[in-house]
């Protein structure tokens, strides 16, 4: 019995909604796009009558067991065009330009026909058939004429494409009118094929987010998650404006201009380019990910002695195979990206970042057998809002906050646009609703600059996104969930000869956990965990000066007497932590006097052997990071107090300075001995 929803959907939108779970059933035996099939069914079974789909569904799998090409069929449908004269299949068709002959030739998928002539004039109907190809019902016949000649036997007579001909949005707009903000949400979900009732309002949103690039012109998205979340399904399933590239090599000739032939890319072409498996992503171009980034920013891209212009969303999934919480403490939330992809100015461009790992897994029970529009229509009715934008519509109620730069404020009234045209086409919208697609969008760019902030430093330390809201002056302050995971750095007190430090790796900043055990013995020293070489030096000059000197913080102790361990832990996967002598030492005392160190306390600093400080360089950077991985207190060299004037106002009201003078004042500051 359909719900009242399906009631609804069914009276409002006759003829442009079908039963989804009728979708599920035939598309194990045909392996069609969904556009394909529901096509189809939106003329046989847009019904709520149990005979009258029974029936529909009985026609449209006739249809596909005549028409649809098997590749192992092939050879007999070849067979049957011949013998027939003319034939109906519904196939996928590329088409290509062939210099030689200055014709256009197309190749049918299934079929394996790889010469057939096109007609100009369908090429310029239909452009998407030179840029990765449309399924449409072809009747296709046969020309014996051509028999031992260069031109094909088979021609194309009748060309349809599986795609909705007409769209009018008022049709949407006058629709939506019928329906609360709620029952649309569970409508377009159940149009993508979920049955909302087993998710959350949040998991709703982000399942929807995934939709915001066909409606959004030049929306940046990215997605990571875990595997079995459906990421990539949409873009590959639910519009026939959408490209799927799966991950792998690509050239800048293939997704913008190919300059032999003058051919527009990818991005003329669709709606949505969208990258599957980010991580096996390969540019051959060396300029490639320049380009990437022109565009990214501004829907235009250079290309020989011509500046071009497209429209099409640029989406990127893939899989983050670590526990994000794990990802967070010692790295990115990039990282599954390509190398050459981790350039912090192409990141920056991302509009939306979102948390895959939120998503949950699909499973059978989370597909129904509710109503929505056929998918053609959804696509259709998504491409139209294209021409329409509702971002300046945050300036009636509210005002973005100081740390939003203009990048960020345009990436929040993108998404926010996205939402209010994916939920509210008829622009008709609550406030409350405005609130939530607000935060929502504050909260995807604020994750793209919080790892902007990991991997770039103080350069992008803005992240503390606001609004304000314009009646009540009220300033509300958007956060991330994943940020606000435990930390690095615990609070509380450590185990004695447990020390956190920062040391540098090629320009790179990373946290070090050094845990020291001081055993009564004769002397010896052991140092195991991942250290590079520049550590075990740090460590060997921090111990030989320990040994001429121990005797200045504790006339009793001698280093001869006990044996020293010492681990270094690596979270963040680092090669080499240099410049942490001054770490080492306050350790190695720590571990002797069995004397903790003060709560949420990182050591910086390095010593010679003679007791000679190093003034701590990019020192704004490292306090970032010790914040960042949750130090409320920082040990530094008296060397450093001329650099505290370029160390920003947030960071000191973060973080309390200490300063040491020398190497055994470092350590009774850290265990707070007077």
């Amino acid at each position: 019995m359909p719900s009242e929803l399906d009631q609804k959907a069914l009276s409002e939108f006759s003829g442009r909604v079908v039963r989804k779970d009728l979708v599920h059933d035939i598309k194990s035996g045909a392996n069609v796009p969904t556009y394909v099939l529901e096509y189809l069914l939106g003329q046989y079974c847009a019904t709520d009558d149990e005979e009258a789909l029974k029936e529909g569904v009985e026609t449209v799998k006739n249809i596909l067991s005549k028409h649809y090409v098997r590749p192992d069929e092939a050879e007999f449908v070849k067979s049957e065009i011949r013998q027939r004269g003319r034939y109906r299949v519904i196939d996928k068709v590329n088409v290509t330009l062939d210099e030689n002959a200055d014709a256009y030739v197309g190749s049918f998928v299934n079929l394996g026909l790889n010469d057939v002539e096109i007609n100009e004039h369908l090429v310029s109907k239909h452009e998407k058939l030179l840029g990765g190809g449309i399924w449409a019902i072809i009747d296709l016949e046969y020309i014996p004429e051509n028999a031992g000649g260069p031109g094909s036997l088979f021609g194309i007579d009748e060309f349809k494409p599986i795609q909705v001909s007409r769209m009018d949005i008022e049709e949407v707009k006058d629709g939506r009118s019928q329906f609360t903000r709620d029952e649309w949400r569970d409508l377009i979900l159940q149009s993508v094929g979920f049955d909302p009732s087993h998710f959350s309002n949040r998991e709703k949103l982000l399942l929807l987010t995934r939709l915001l690039p066909m409606c959004e012109s030049n929306f940046n998205y990215v997605e990571l998650g875990p595997r079995g979340t459906g990421k990539s399904y949409v873009y590959r399933e639910m519009s026939p404006h959408s490209i799927l590239v799966s991950g792998g090599k690509t050239t800048v000739a293939k997704l913008f201009l190919n300059l032999n032939t003058g051919q527009i890319g990818l991005v003329g072409l669709w709606d949505v380019v969208a990258f599957d498996e980010v991580g096996g992503l390969q540019f051959q171009d060396s300029e490639a990910v320049q380009i990437l980034k022109d565009y990214m920013e501004s829907g235009s891209f250079s290309r020989g002695t011509e500046e071009l212009s497209a429209q099409a969303s640029m989406v990127y999934v893939g899989n983050i195979d670590l526990d994000v919480e794990g990802v967070l403490k010692s790295s990115h939330l990039f990282e599954p990206f390509p190398e050459d992809m981790q350039d912090l100015a192409l990141i920056d461009r991302f509009h939306y970042y979102l948390p895959g790992w939120e998503v949950p897994k699909m499973q059978s029970e989370y597909f129904g057998d509710q109503y929505g529009f056929i998918v053609d229509y959804l696509a259709e009715y998504l491409r139209e809002m294209r021409k329409e934008t509702y971002g300046d519509v945050i300036n009636q109620y509210f005002a973005f906050g100081d740390h939003l730069n203009q990048r960020d404020e345009k990436a929040v009234r993108k998404t926010v646009s996205g939402l209010i045209k994916l939920l509210h086409p008829h622009g008709e919208f609550e406030k409350e609703h405005l609130v939530e697609y607000l935060e929502f969008a504050m909260e995807g760019r604020r994750r793209v600059k919080e790892q902007l902030k990991r991997m770039g430093g103080m350069e992008y330390r803005a992240v503390n996104f606001s609004y304000t809201d314009l009646a009540t002056k009220e300033e509300v302050y958007v956060t991330v969930p994943e940020e606000a995971e435990d930390t690095l750095i615990p609070q509380g007190t450590q185990r004695s000869g447990t020390v956190y430090t920062i040391g540098e790796d090629d320009g790179r900043n990373a946290v070090f956990r050094i845990e020291t055990q001081a055993l009564p013995g004769s002397g010896k020293s052991n140092m195991s965990g991942v250290p590079g070489s520049g550590m075990k030096e740090d460590f060997e000059t921090a111990y030989d000066f320990l040994k001429a000197n121990m005797h200045e913080l504790s006339p009793d102790e001698s280093l001869d007497d006990h044996n020293v361990n010492v681990q270094v832990l690596n979270p963040g996967n680092a090669d080499e932590g240099e410049g942490t002598s001054v770490a080492f030492l306050v350790g190695i005392i720590s571990g002797i006097l069995d004397r903790p160190l003060r709560s949420g306390l990182v050591v910086l600093g390095e010593t010679s052997l003679m007791g000679e400080l190093v003034k701590v360089n990019s020192l704004v950077d490292k306090l970032q990071l010790a914040s960042d991985a949750g130090a409320k207190q920082v040990l530094l060299p008296t060397e450093n107090k001329d650099d505290l004037g370029k160390v920003p106002n947030e960071l000191l009201d973060e973080l309390e300075l200490l300063f040491y003078r020398d190497p055994i004042n470092a350590a009774s500051k850290a265990m707070n001995i007077e």
